[in-house]
């Protein structure tokens, strides 16, 4: 995941933006429970009866959050909310939703305590990622900061032979500029940063990188990509015999070794030092035991073909993604990453994640429709400006669920947690 001299200077450039280093440095700061009170858990994780539930909505809605259509005091009676959304609708897919936290989080956009909306049908995952969270916050938080975003698209281009695809590229390198001017036409949230361009024969790959804003941008930079190929076929001396809006070079909605090397989507990483009394009370695990796990972890994963190393990010990711109105999907791309572990000086577990590749949005897509919109208001990530801090509190309770599993690992615990949670009972 190597990044440019210029990018470097972009990512600095953003996360101080009229800040002081000093202010930025202060908000990442971990803080204290005792100090700095938090706001209160929900009742009874593993009790599903009604009065339980009535509980956790009262405990949410005395914070000022509202529930209408995820409570199901109100239904949905239009269809016709859902256009852009699904074709030939039939009706919904109810899955269960259950929250995670409060979980504090110290990140550059995301400063606070906030609960996590999380849909699935999996028992012990609620209750894995809650652990982590408690974790973290007897911890003083997660460190969290959102570097930096890019989305791409990369159309590909048939030439008679190689000589006529050196001559494109040529064109395409002195043309750059006209291509952004025929993006701002075409949006006025999408900004074309760079393209990335691949010669293989007499093919062309051209991966055009983009900012998006606060939508996760998938359509945004088909669009986009699309008028700068009309402008190519209208104006280049070259001209290819086909081409095509997607060359499969993206990384789009896919596990992919580009993707990993180069930021699709926002690339976020977040970290927490765990004191060995913490592990041993809550994750019931001697430090070393988990780093132990980690160490045979990552020659697993390397024997596997994994891109990247980590437990189980896809399982929180598709959680959120689907509470929050966010292309599933693209969970495929936004799960590559890495999970570290070590023992520090001060005898304390240090737990990083990095993931390169998170692609999500605050607007647009699903973001609006009347459940997702009541799940991003509880993380308070409903709107414009709102995607980096999604992004960072994502971040966040990814780093919980790695804590969590990690230590079940290690503990001996995974098989009797899900024999726990994740089994109906017998009456």
């Amino acid at each position: 995941m190597p990044v440019s001299k210029d990018i470097s200077k972009e990512i600095i450039e953003a996360i101080l933006k009229g800040r002081s280093k000093e202010a930025v440095i202060k908000k990442l700061q971990s803080r204290s429970i005792k100090e700095e009170k938090m706001p209160p858990s929900l009742p009874r994780e593993t009790s599903l009866t009604k009065e339980d539930q009535l509980k956790r909505l009262r405990t949410l809605e005395k914070q000022g959050f509202e529930f209408d259509f995820l409570s199901g005091k109100k239904t949905i009676d239009n269809p016709e909310i859902f256009e852009g959304n699904i074709e030939n609708y039939i009706g919904l897919a109810q899955m269960p939703v259950g929250v995670v936290g409060p979980i504090r989080v110290n990140g550059i956009y995301s400063h606070g305590d906030f609960y996590i909306p999380m849909a699935t049908t999996e028992g012990a995952l609620i209750a894995s990622h809650n652990r982590g969270a408690k974790v973290i916050n007897l911890c003083g938080g997660a460190r969290v900061m959102c570097l930096t975003e890019r989305v791409s698209r990369a159309p590909g281009f048939i030439f008679d032979n190689l000589i006529k695809a050196g001559e494109f590229l040529i064109w395409v390198v002195d043309n750059f500029d006209k291509f952004k001017n025929v993006v701002s036409k075409e949006t006025s949230h999408g900004i074309l940063e760079d393209v990335r361009a691949t010669v293989e024969g007499n093919h062309v790959y051209l991966n055009f990188e983009y900012k998006t804003g606060d939508a996760s941008g998938q359509n945004m930079v088909t669009f986009c990509t699309d008028v700068i190929c009309q402008y190519i076929m209208e104006n280049s001396p070259t001209k290819p015999k086909k081409w095509f809006i997607e060359s499969n070079l993206s990384g789009d909605k896919k596990a992919t070794a580009m993707s990993y090397l180069f930021v699709r989507g926002k690339k976020v990483t977040a970290e927490v030092f765990i004191p060995r009394k913490i592990c041993k009370r809550l994750l019931h695990a001697e430090p070393e035991d988990m780093v132990a796990y980690y160490n045979m972890s990552v020659i697993g994963a390397v024997q596997s073909g994994s891109i990247g190393s980590q437990g189980h990010y896809a399982n929180a990711l598709a959680a959120i993604f689907i509470a929050c109105g966010q292309d599933v999907a693209c969970v495929s791309e936004a799960a590559v990453g890495i999970t570290r572990l070590d023992i520090t000086d001060d005898d304390k577990l240090y737990v990083a994640v990095t993931l390169p590749n998170l692609v999500v949005g605050t607007v647009g897509g699903g973001t609006s429709l009347p459940t997702q919109a009541e799940c991003l208001s509880l993380v308070d990530c409903l709107g414009s400006g709102k995607s980096q801090k999604f992004a960072e509190i994502c971040t966040a309770i990814i780093l919980g669920g790695e804590i969590s599993i990690i230590g079940a690992l290690s503990a001996g615990d995974f098989a009797l947690a899900h024999k726990k949670y994740g089994r109906k009972s017998s009456k």
